[in-house]
């Protein structure tokens, strides 16, 4: 006869009496409990080493500033601790389960960058310095948790999952506090990494524009040029009059081909615009628009050549938008100053109902206002009028120029 098991008569035996069975056996603490302890008592030999390394390395550089080394052994202090920072980022997921974004880097190996420019990119580096703050304060605090923690396990054991979890969310509010990205600063590089994207596109856009516009417009006219005037060459002796047509019909293609080139050289960067600046360049593409326009153009000064060539190009995309889809019967332009910026704003009394998101061009133009810290805002209800307000920054051309 088998034997039934020990446990199996114990429940047997506890519904015989009415009673509960038993909970199985297992830890008083949970996992995530455990992960907290380790933290803990980890905290001081990590923070040993973290207020080692900056009292020896950063300490001895600004001792050294005096000397040449000092500032370089500062700077590779300051990235050194960078590196214990995402050491504790790491230890604090895997124990504290704290979700904490690793910081960019610093764009050291820019082409332009010298020597001096990355040493004071890494002397500056506020990452480096929180993380420095971090390793010189978590000393004290690392043998509080520690001490505290160690008595606790063998002492106070009934208390400790709660002792556990307070200490662990203060290491959590220090973590979160020192050795996470600057929200600000990681915005501005994101910022600057997507307008730096948008002005490559476009700068790519443009000249796949002018490729095929040369392609299909002048250089085709003229190869068909060289071919008539071959053809005349040819016929020069036999045909007098057969070649002067040609010679004629070739001219025609000459001036054509003259025209288109100085279309072409229009849509890369007027002339009127290098010459007489924005309100004459303004002037001039409103005489192209379809509608009406009255140009206001309040400036003192000119800015810099490539705000003054954005505005342009800004303004002409827009009027040739009226021209094509408003159905207007007036539109007005002003541009004027105000303290660092630089403002457009192009009204007509069309149909309306513009958006950025309507295929018009309006996208693009608000992603190149944007790669320069611009902006580009539209008003333009179902029925009109449209209003499109655009800023650019400021920048004196003479500064420019000293610059360039």
């Amino acid at each position: 006869m088998t034997e039934r098991p020990r446990d199996s008569r114990q429940a047997e035996h506890a519904r015989a009496e009415n009673v509960s069975p038993l909970p199985p056996v297992r830890f008083a603490y949970d996992a995530h409990t455990w992960k907290e302890i380790a933290h803990l008592l980890l905290n001081l030999p990590v923070a040993l080493l973290g207020f080692v390394y900056v009292t020896t390395v950063l300490f001895t550089g600004f001792w050294l500033t005096v000397t040449v080394i000092g500032f370089p052994l500062l700077a590779a202090g300051l990235m050194g601790a960078r590196k214990l920072g995402a050491l504790e980022r790491r230890r604090a997921r895997k124990l504290l389960g704290v979700r904490i974004d690793e910081p960019s880097p610093l764009p050291l190996k820019t082409k332009n960058s010298g020597f001096f420019q990355q040493l004071w990119m890494m002397l500056k580096d506020p990452v480096g310095w929180r993380t420095v703050l971090y390793d010189f304060i978590r000393l004290p605090w690392g043998i509080l948790t520690f001490t505290l923690t160690l008595t606790s396990l063998f002492v106070l054991w009934p208390v400790l999952p709660f002792i556990a979890r307070g200490l662990a969310n203060a290491d959590r509010a220090m973590v979160r506090g020192l050795l996470s990205p600057s929200d600000e600063l990681e915005r501005r590089i994101a910022e600057l990494e997507s307008d730096r994207g948008v002005v490559v596109d476009t700068a790519a856009a443009d000249l796949r524009r002018i490729e095929r516009d040369l392609h299909d417009g002048a250089q085709a006219r003229l190869v068909n040029l060289a071919m008539g005037l071959g053809l005349a060459k040819e016929k020069l002796l036999e045909d007098p009059e057969y070649a002067q047509a040609m010679v004629e019909e070739a001219h025609g293609e000459v001036k054509l081909a003259l025209q288109e080139l100085r279309d072409l050289a229009r849509g890369i960067h007027p002339a009127v615009l290098t010459d007489r600046g924005l309100d004459a360049a303004l002037s001039s593409v409103a005489s192209r628009c379809t509608v009406p326009v009255k140009v206001t153009a309040d400036l003192d000064a000119r800015p810099a050549a490539a705000i003054e060539g954005i505005a342009y190009f800004t303004v002409s995309e827009l009027l040739q938008n009226i021209s094509k889809h408003s159905g207007a019967r007036s539109a007005s332009v002003e541009v004027w100053r105000s303290d660092d910026r630089l403002l457009i704003q192009v009204w007509d009394d069309g149909r309306g109902g513009a958006r950025l998101d309507a295929g018009s061009g309006m996208q693009g133009l608000a992603e190149r206002l944007g790669a320069v810290d611009g902006l580009f805002v539209i008003d333009s209800p179902v029925g009109g009028p449209t209003t499109v307000t655009a800023e650019l920054p400021w920048r004196d051309r003479a500064q420019d120029a000293r610059r360039g």
